[in-house]
């Protein structure tokens, strides 16, 4: 069955490269500061894994194809910050150019067969009851198949 630690490694790779902003896997990502290990600054991304789908050959079989859902949170304290943060995640996992994707998802042994966009905030960022922390929601399912 395809793993999907490389998938969500590599995910998390892109969006801090296409983002230049630190991201956390389920939880505030931590930056290396003159103490140690501390809480990044905003804004900043969470990636999430969701529910997965399968799809070829039975599950024991290495060669099936899996669907591997992720949610992208962006975190900021102005909505024109997750705004602009949420623009470079869209058009860095699901933008396109003349060439096919505009940024490669590398993931050893596995060859990204499909990227979607599968739930967007629209512009409605999410507001904090305290009005200090602002986030905007995207889904994307990363479609694999082994290499």
């Amino acid at each position: 069955m395809t793993a999907r630690l490389p998938v969500t490694r590599a995910l998390t790779a892109l969006v801090e490269q296409i983002t230049g902003r630190p991201c956390g896997v389920g939880e505030l990502p931590r930056v290396q500061g003159k103490s140690g290990w501390e809480p990044a600054t905003v804004p900043y991304t969470v990636l999430d894994s969701l529910p997965a789908e399968f799809t070829g050959p039975p599950l024991w079989d290495w060669h099936a194809d899996a669907a591997w859902s992720y949610q992208v949170t962006s975190v900021g304290e102005r909505a024109d910050q997750v705004e602009w943060l949420a623009d470079r995640v869209r058009a860095g996992l699901v933008g396109r150019d003349d060439n096919g994707w505009a940024y490669d998802l590398r993931i050893p042994q596995l060859r990204v067969i499909d990227r979607e966009l599968t739930y967007d905030a629209g512009g409605e960022p999410s507001v904090s009851a305290a009005g200090a922390i602002v986030s905007y929601v995207q889904r994307v399912t990363i479609t694999v198949t082994p290499a």
